[in-house]
């Protein structure tokens, strides 16, 4: 992962991160506050020898004192030391108690000993502390060999008396609210990191790119009104999806297919919205001058005659068993250089229909009498009808929905259409958002800021827009060359004894 794809990842997940550093911060503060406050106190004691004036007996009575002092401070949690403290204060536990909240250290190369007591009571903390003090000031010289005149070469000098604690030691709130405010941090982090890399959908072209090895060619925005107003460039041509459009018209024109201009448009599983892309595409072909063919080859579910609402009951399937001709089922829509094949009747062996020679051959005419040839295929991984009529074409355009389809449905569709030796011309994102981390705009400097307002001239009011679809047109027919039929190129039918036509 690079930083961006780090700075992606906070972004998208910074409710999961703030959550967990509030968590984090409530539970350190919880646990502060249902504790038990506890003081310390300290009392220092001086370790010294009783023997000797010169100088070198000095020296060598300081080190024997730093050589012993270690274990006068083992000496301080024994019961030696503390029985005499639990009489004197009568504390009413034992020694092993008691010694748990007591400690002792001595600093390096020094003779003086620090003895440390704990205690929910400030002023039973000092107590304790300073009898400690003085009852490790006893028990020492008693346990230490007597000189040759029977005093003790050692004596230990009480040098601070313990004092009782202003604030407590414990819990020290400001160090635990801050360890909290961390760990909670760290966790929401940790886990918007393992959430992206368990995350198994394409959300980016990025993604796309690493499993199809194809060319990203657009990204449409995300409309919550696609179903109301699916012809997007029709309806509304100045909303940033209609803009997508134009976009994808752009980056289609310049992709290198050998001459060849007849694409498959189709998606790894359905409500990836190929069918809107298909068709939307093929109008802004249209609004650019191109001559647009668009086909409705999904001959299982067809939805391209009912977006642009014409009659399909005849078409496709009825050119291919030879039982209507091509212009006489092919309608052009919407006063543009845009002619639609509808799916007709669907047939009992749609794959078959596809991918029989009078289906290339179809296309072939398409080709040379058209600029663009569209074809609104079926899903790659229910049905095989996309991958076989792709062989046809110069190419398939996989449409994939950011956020909902997954790698692996992915990865499934590229290798349907290796497997049958058809060329991925390219993908296009669908349903972008067009905020937050994942929106393409946004990670690639693109955006409408500039609006379209300034550059729409003033439309003559009065008037209701005509609704397109059907026969209805307002440029020539002449404009555009009749479409030829299967019959132009000496392709004969027959009839069956049912009646049924069947291609020869």
């Amino acid at each position: 992962m690079e930083l961006t794809d780090y700075i992606r990842v906070l972004r998208k997940s910074w409710l999961l991160i703030v959550v967990l550093t509030l968590l984090g911060l409530g539970a350190s503060a919880a646990y502060s506050l249902t504790r038990t406050p506890v003081f310390e106190s300290s009392s220092t004691v001086f370790v010294s020898t009783q023997t000797g004036g010169t100088a070198a007996e000095l020296q060598q009575g300081s080190n024997f004192t730093q050589a012993r002092i270690n274990t006068y401070v083992g000496l301080v949690r024994t019961p030696v030391v503390l029985n005499p403290v639990i009489a004197e204060l009568e504390l009413g536990i034992t020694s092993e108690e008691l010694s748990g909240s007591v400690s002792a250290a001595a600093p390096l190369n020094s003779t003086l000993i620090s003895v440390t007591v704990s205690d929910p009571d400030p002023v039973a903390a000092a107590d304790i502390a300073n009898a400690v003090a003085a009852s490790l000031s006893s028990a020492v010289p008693r346990l230490e060999p007597e000189a040759a005149d029977g005093s003790s070469p050692v004596r230990l000098s009480r040098v601070s008396d313990a004092q009782p604690a202003l604030a407590p030691s414990s819990p020290n709130v400001p160090l635990n609210l801050a360890l909290g405010t961390l760990v909670g941090l760290a966790l929401g982090i940790g886990l918007a990191v393992l959430r992206s890399v368990l995350d198994n959908r394409v959300r980016t072209p990025r993604d796309a790119e690493q499993i199809t090895a194809a060319p990203s060619i657009g990204a449409i925005a995300f409309d919550a009104k696609a179903k109301e107003r699916p012809l997007i460039v029709h309806a509304d041509p100045l909303s940033p999806r209609a803009e997508s459009f134009r976009a994808l018209r752009t980056n289609l024109q310049f992709l290198d297919m050998g001459g060849r201009a007849s694409f498959v448009v189709t998606s790894s599983v359905p409500s990836e919205g190929k069918s809107t892309t298909t068709i939307n595409l093929a109008i802004a072909l249209a609004d650019a001058g191109k001559r647009v063919a668009l086909l409705d080859t999904d001959l299982r579910k067809p939805k391209v005659a009912e977006y642009l609402g014409i009659e399909g009951g005849v078409g496709l399937t009825d050119v291919l068993i030879g039982r209507a001709r091509v212009g006489d089922v092919m309608l052009p829509w919407g006063g543009r250089t845009l002619f639609v094949l509808p799916a007709g009747k669907i047939p009992p062996n749609p794959s078959e229909l596809l991918g029989s020679t009078q289906m290339a051959t179809l296309l072939e005419i398409l080709e040379r009498d058209f600029d663009v040839v569209l074809c609104d295929a079926p899903p790659l991984l229910p049905v095989t009808d996309a991958a076989i009529l792709a062989r046809a074409t110069s190419g398939a355009l996989m449409v994939v929905a950011a956020g909902r389809t997954t790698k692996h449905q992915l990865t499934g569709a590229v290798e349907s259409l290796s497997t049958v030796g058809a060329k991925l011309a390219g993908f296009v994102m669908s349903m972008v958002p067009t905020r937050g981390p994942d929106s393409y705009y946004s990670a690639y400097g693109y955006g409408y800021g500039y609006g379209y307002g300034a550059y729409v001239q003033d439309q003559p009011k009065g008037r209701k827009a005509k609704k397109a679809g059907g026969r209805r047109r307002t440029a020539p027919v002449a404009s555009v060359p009749p479409a030829p039929t299967l019959t132009d190129l000496g392709i004969e039918t027959r009839r069956d004894a049912r009646g049924a036509d069947r291609e020869s």
